[in-house]
């Protein structure tokens, strides 16, 4: 029986087992949701072992129907949701608290008193990112503060800090590893980008104590082996760990400076390959490690994203009852030759990328008494490929480079009438993979190259395969002019 990659995706709603064999196919994958804890409002925690038993669920999932056995697996990637933090006992392996989720915003006050001191500029630049408590520091000091037991633990050596990431390989390893890749240590602002270490006036400014932070590590490489894991043999090897948009970046085979890709989620999740340094971006963008391959320079990436996308579609459907069903959107907006003038910008949420006005809020303008339901779809869609623009643009300035495609995966990445309007306004072809999983793809990439199943990024790229490419088709005269629509709609927005 052939061999397979076995890949932990372990999000934010749940948590995905999936196998993969060498040629990059993907040939089995399972889900499994845990609960979401709310307490109190802003707050957003998970249970870690609620977390882990998932992970266990999917493992025996897989192969319970025989077609696969563990003895098929030649290694483990992992991929994660990214700034989620767990504090745990180093000698039980008992976490102290839920983990403090990315989406949590308890510790916006430390942020604050942080900017108020004048740091922000250092953090900036030491880490390439925002003073923000989506940011994974923030939160091991407030574990630090809150957690019961835990400066207990801390004065006895016995206490453990990570992203999910580490909490798993802790797990795997049957906590003989303490280990996470750079691509995860970029997101809790206490790495330095130029070193790929924890940087010691970062750790002073946040109040966490080295001695309880992970190894970081290169993304591929043999960086633990299982032990002690229900479901699967003892001595497999975890070889490929990266945060979920750096893996599907990875997944989507943007291996060269300029290559980029688009996550069409409940907002747009980009980033961009900027070769091997890291790129300080002059629109607000942040600076970010893509992934290091074992024995090779690190390879960096800029990352923006605008907060609504596929909302925008559920707000069309839940407030304003324009549709049943979000894929309905595609067929009622090709119902309509364009958007008859109609603009929305959907800055429901303020706008991101690379305006960064919290305080905006959505505009609808151009409306006639011939605007109906398919025009505002219309404009709809179109609004969620323009803010990409906008981004994407930002990032090719930030680089010096044009892209030459822009990969898309995601749920709305299935509608075809967004992709082609997507090529039409970047004026770039737009490329849809086969395998749509792509933080999947990266972490099965990433433990192959590991073990050697695939010897260079060269025999990756081979195995990546085209679904559909949307060639561009709307002339230059016509694409300027509806970027200069957009943009005076945007300004308004930003001026109202």
């Amino acid at each position: 029986m052939t061999d397979v990659i076995l890949a932990i995706d372990q999000g934010t709603t749940g948590s995905t087992i999936a196998l993969m064999d060498t040629a990059g196919h993907l040939v089995a994958s399972v889900n499994h949701e845990f609960p979401q804890i709310f307490p109190e409002p802003g707050w957003v925690e998970h249970n870690t072992e609620s977390i882990w038993q998932s992970i266990l669920k999917g493992i025996a999932a897989i192969f319970a129907d025989g077609a696969y056995k563990p003895g098929n697996v030649v290694a483990i990637g992992i991929t994660n949701q990214r700034e989620t933090a767990v504090l745990w006992d180093a000698q039980t392996g008992e976490a102290l608290h839920n983990a403090i989720v990315w989406q949590c915003r308890r510790t916006t006050g430390v942020c604050e008193d942080l900017k108020a001191a004048g740091h922000e500029a250092l953090i900036r630049e030491r880490s390439g990112l925002v003073l923000d408590p989506y940011f994974s520091a923030t939160k091991f000091k407030w574990l630090l503060d809150n957690a019961p037991g835990a400066q207990q633990l801390l004065a006895q050596g016995r206490l453990r800090a990570g992203t999910i990431d580490a909490y798993l390989m802790w797990r795997l390893s049957n906590g003989k590893v303490h280990k996470t890749d750079v691509s995860n240590a970029s997101r809790t602002s206490l790495m330095a980008l130029n070193t790929l270490d924890w940087d010691d006036e970062l750790l002073s400014l946040f109040g966490v104590p080295r001695e309880i932070l992970p190894e970081i590590c290169p993304s591929s490489g043999r960086l633990a082996v299982t032990e002690a894991v229900p479901g699967l043999p003892d001595g497999l090897p975890v070889s490929g760990v990266a945060g979920d948009q750096q893996s599907a970046l990875f997944g989507q085979a943007c291996f060269e400076p300029g290559d980029a890709k688009c996550t069409f989620g409940t907002g747009s999740f980009i980033l961009m390959n900027a070769g091997d340094s890291p790129v300080r971006s002059g629109s607000g963008l942040l600076s970010t490690l893509a992934w290091q391959l074992e024995g090779q320079s690190p390879v960096y990436a800029l990352e923006g994203g605008a907060f609504v996308c596929g909302a925008a579609v559920q707000w069309l459907r839940d407030q304003l009852g324009i549709i049943e069903h979000a894929a309905d959107i595609e067929a009622l907006a090709a119902s309509v030759e364009d958007a008859g003038g109609v603009e929305f910008v959907p800055a429901l949420t303020g706008l991101g990328a690379p305006y960064w006005a919290p305080e905006a809020r959505g505009t609808l303008t151009g409306l006639t008494r011939g605007s109906g339901r398919g025009e505002i779809a219309r404009a709809t869609l179109d609004a969620m490929a323009m803010q990409n623009v906008d981004i994407l643009v930002a990032m090719e300035a930030d680089i010096g480079r044009a892209m030459t495609s822009l990969r898309v995966d995601g749920g709305a990445a299935i509608n075809n009438l967004l992709m082609q309007l997507q090529a039409d306004y970047l004026d770039r072809p737009i490329m849809r993979p086969e395998v749509i999983e792509t933080t999947v793809a990266g972490a099965c990439f990433l433990a192959g190259l590991g073990e050697g199943v695939w010897a260079s990024l060269s025999d990756v790229s081979q195995v990546w395969r085209s679904d559909r490419e949307f060639s561009v088709t709307l002339p230059d005269e016509a694409r300027q002019h509806r970027r200069a629509l957009w943009q005076t709609a945007v300004a308004k927005t930003l001026h109202q």
